[in-house]
């Protein structure tokens, strides 16, 4: 078994072994802003990934034939495996007119504050899935200091 070579302080001074108390708290102060630094950079990034989400999300694209292929597949695996929900997706209040207050007041009118990919999805359910039977639903799936967050898409049959 190799032995590890030991710290060897032999040739240095102590000036270069032994800090001041000022010396000590000064690195401390330097290291606890490098770490408040990279946590504010890491505010800023999730907040510009939270942003481009939302710019996505609000996209009136229609939903397209292979998207909605692949949704059925996984609406067909959850029914097989006895399901008889399944979340669609969730989505930042933001993205209804009124920040999710009517989705949580469940007012019957909730669909008409959807914009987006979310309204598109209600689209597509009230055109292609609803004369089949399935029903959709959508509640506050989150409470981020004691406001909406995220709304929760559900499809149930």
């Amino acid at each position: 078994m190799a032995e590890h070579p030991k710290l060897s302080l032999k040739g240095l001074s102590d000036d270069d072994i032994f800090m001041s108390v000022k010396e000590l708290k000064a690195y401390v102060t330097e290291v606890e802003m490098a770490k408040a630094k990279q946590s504010l950079e890491a505010h800023a990034r999730a907040d510009k990934a939270k942003h481009d989400l939302l710019e996505q999300l609000k996209s009136d694209k229609p939903i397209g034939e292979d998207q909605l292929r692949a949704f059925m597949s996984r609406v067909r695996a959850a029914a097989e495996s006895g399901a008889n929900e399944l979340l669609i997706g969730r989505f930042p209040s933001e993205l209804c007119t009124d920040h999710g207050r009517a989705i949580n007041m469940a007012e019957p009118d909730w669909p008409e504050t959807l914009v987006g990919l979310p309204r598109q999805g209600y689209l597509t359910w009230k055109e292609k899935l609803q004369p089949l039977g399935y029903k959709l639903s959508a509640q506050i799936v989150d409470w981020p200091e004691g406001v909406p967050g995220e709304v929760g898409m559900y499809l149930s049959w």
